[in-house]
């Protein structure tokens, strides 16, 4: 079928009024916003149904978000049969978000389904804890989690709390693919609506303290500044650290302010030192610790300490999680928890020094494919033989215990800001601290070039793209010999030293690339799931022995990082 065929379909009476006038005029216009609205059907990604806001199959709107739901809602109904059905929905603060949440609720309970609706904006990770908390089959939470303003997302939770995986998500994509766009219930029923707020936000932090802390050393004596960037932990994250003990917190006010805008910032991702600018500036009047940000839905966080110099420094997302990660199972070892029955998760591309936390620790390091709705397949898969200690993946992203079964960011900062309180009571500091593991265990740096490739030639751009590091891997990575080329996509890992390959089947099939050198540098290879742009994931090694070498060490491995960049053609 062809665009304008496709285009042609939502003419029709199915369609309101606004909608069918946006499509004529673009058919009258020849525009070329109908190729790119109608060429595709959105997908699921790693992080779910995620695209811009506007009329067509390739947009997110009331039809597409519909049929998902409509799909969604008969899955479950052959799931469980002659069953009591309850879904949570929750939303962030991007524009048609309360919209879209309720628009989910009347198809869901026009379908004889029970939801539990937020009232208000609530972060994704507190959806995640409630669809466990509250017995339900599924969850559905709408965001674009640090995407711009334009767009907005979609995203699954099965009754485990985590993001769906398969098989459920392909047969739930199937559901919903063969849904007619006349076919969608949108007329519901209010009585099956049960609103929920506060009173759900005592019982998830109270969860939170309870996985995230384990001495209380110093709290009233550390300087913290949170900023929520306009998203939806402005009334969870600071109640939460007063419950905790945490006397000293000072809100950057102008971004605790929820808007879908995101009027303060050019990108509302804590992974950016520029979303944490006011955060630093404030830090910096207040003699701050620790600076801490979320993003829009409340999932990732930003952490920034100060270094060596006494300057605030925004931490990447592995030297974050290799804080909290060493800093949890050493808390676990002191405590006797530890009996070789335990494990942490990570993902491909993040950075391997969780292998070496693990070993030290006696622990399994178990790795899945990116997104965090793998880990969660992990917990699932070994519960009741193993125990799930934390996880986290280099975008900012990280879990204490199994509670909530996707990154968390109020679990996390509490965490986060013990670490701080215990290093500052002690003399040192949070950065101090990570220098240390550090030394026990090597010092690794990692580096992310973002390549954007927007629209449907993007796509094929990046389809070609991944087609050549596939077919024609480099032969030398910043003057070392390549030395593993690992394909998940394929399923194999070959040696290019003895020429042997391995099968790799313990992970599912995915676009996926991996050169590992000689010298231990590794570069991930991936196209994005949910945004329009390839990513290359770069990590390198050194030894380190003591703080006055750190900075020194660090500036050879950026020139590293920069070198194989430059080989690569980024």
């Amino acid at each position: 079928m062809t665009t304008i065929e496709k285009a042609q379909l939502w003419l029709t009476d199915t369609f309101d009024q606004e909608t069918k006038k946006t499509i004529q005029n673009w058919i009258d216009t020849n525009s070329s916003e109908l190729e790119d609205s109608f060429y595709k059907e959105l997908e699921f990604g790693t992080g779910g149904m995620r695209g811009i806001m506007g009329v067509g199959t390739n947009r997110l709107n009331k039809y597409t978000l519909g049929q998902a739901t409509q799909g969604l809602a008969n899955y479950l109904h052959q799931q469980f049969p002659n069953q009591d059905i309850k879904v949570a929905i929750a939303y962030d603060v991007r524009h048609n978000s309360k919209e879209f949440g309720k628009m989910c609720a009347d198809v869901l309970t026009a379908n004889g389904i029970k939801v539990l609706l937020f009232k208000e904006h609530r972060p994704t990770p507190e959806l995640s804890f409630t669809v466990r908390d509250k017995k339900c089959k599924a969850g559905i939470v709408l965001t674009a989690s640090h995407n711009p303003p334009e767009y907005n997302g979609y995203k699954v939770y099965w009754d485990d709390g985590a993001q769906i995986v398969p098989p459920d998500d392909e047969a739930i994509i199937k559901e919903v693919y063969s849904v007619k766009f006349d076919k969608i219930k949108f007329e519901g029923n209010d009585d099956l609506i049960e609103w929920i707020g506060e009173e759900q936000d005592d019982v998830y932090i109270d969860a939170c303290m309870q996985n995230s802390l384990y001495q209380n050393v110093g709290r009233d004596n550390l300087n913290i500044v949170f900023t929520s960037i306009h998203g939806t932990t402005y009334p969870i994250i600071p109640k939460a650290l007063a419950k905790a003990g945490f006397k000293k917190v000072d809100l950057v006010r102008e971004q605790m302010i929820p808007s879908g805008n995101f009027p303060t910032v050019d990108s509302p991702n804590p992974e950016e030192p520029a979303a944490l600018e006011m955060a630093m500036d404030l830090a910096r009047i207040t003699n701050g610790d620790i600076v801490l940000g979320t993003d829009p839905d409340g999932d990732r966080l930003g952490i920034a300490v100060r270094n060596l110099d006494g300057e605030m420094q925004l931490l990447n997302g592995n030297q974050t999680n290799t804080i909290l990660t060493y800093y949890i199972l050493d808390q676990w070892k002191k405590a006797g928890k530890i009996t070789g029955k335990e494990f942490i998760g990570s993902t491909i591309v993040t950075s391997d020094i969780f292998y070496d936390i693990a070993k030290k620790f006696g622990v399994e390091c178990k790795v899945g494919l990116t997104g965090f709705k793998w880990i969660g397949k992990m917990i699932r898969d070994f519960e009741g033989e193993e125990k799930f200690i934390c996880g986290g993946e280099e975008s900012f992203g990280f879990m204490t215990g199994d509670f909530v079964r996707d990154k968390d960011s109020c679990g996390s900062i509490l965490l986060a800001c013990e670490i701080a309180a215990w290093c500052k009571a002690n003399d040192s500091s949070i950065f101090q601290y990570m220098i240390e593991i550090y030394k026990d265990l090597g010092l690794y740096y990692e580096g992310l070039v973002n390549v954007v490739r927007k629209g449907r030639t993007g796509a094929e751009e990046i389809i070609q793209m991944m087609k050549d590091f596939r077919e024609n891997p480099p032969k030398e990575i910043a003057g070392s010999k390549v030395a593993v080329v690992k394909d998940f996509q394929e399923q194999t890992s070959l040696n290019l030293i003895d020429h042997k390959k391995a099968i790799m089947d313990e992970i599912p099939k995915s676009n996926v690339l991996i050169y590992y050198t000689e010298d231990g540098t590794k570069v991930c290879v991936r196209p994005s799931g949910t945004e329009p742009k390839i990513k290359f994931y770069v990590s390198v090694k050194d030894q380190i022995d003591n703080k006055e070498e750190f900075k020194e060490k660090l500036t050879i491995l950026n020139q590293k990082i920069n070198q194989v960049k430059d080989d690569l053609k980024l």
